[in-house]
């Protein structure tokens, strides 16, 4: 059977097998090569009193927070796209 992707969908290479991680919106299972991992970084404290503040001189820490999703989450919240038609690797048949 013929392979889509040369990759398959996946950043693995040749590392034989990787461990599976939970999808941070749904809980989905996938390997954690295939998961699409987002680093954001959040700050305890309000916006508008962070702008006061930096406003006056103190520094405000923030923190990374890396959350995964599966491809379903990640193309409902705008992280994967799907190609138009136009743009996707042309199918050759081989018959």
């Amino acid at each position: 059977m013929p392979k889509k992707r040369e990759s398959r969908g996946r950043r693995k290479g040749d590392k034989g097998r990787v461990r599976m991680i939970q999808c941070d919106n749904c809980g989905r299972l996938v390997p954690e090569d295939k998961a699409i991992c987002v680093t954001r970084y959040y700050s305890p404290v309000d916006p508008q009193l962070a702008a006061e503040l930096e406003k006056k001189g103190a520094v405000i820490s923030r923190y990374p927070v890396t959350k995964c999703y599966c491809i379903s989450c990640a193309i409902h919240y705008g992280l994967a796209k799907i190609r138009p038609e136009e743009e996707r690797k042309p199918r050759v048949s081989l018959i």
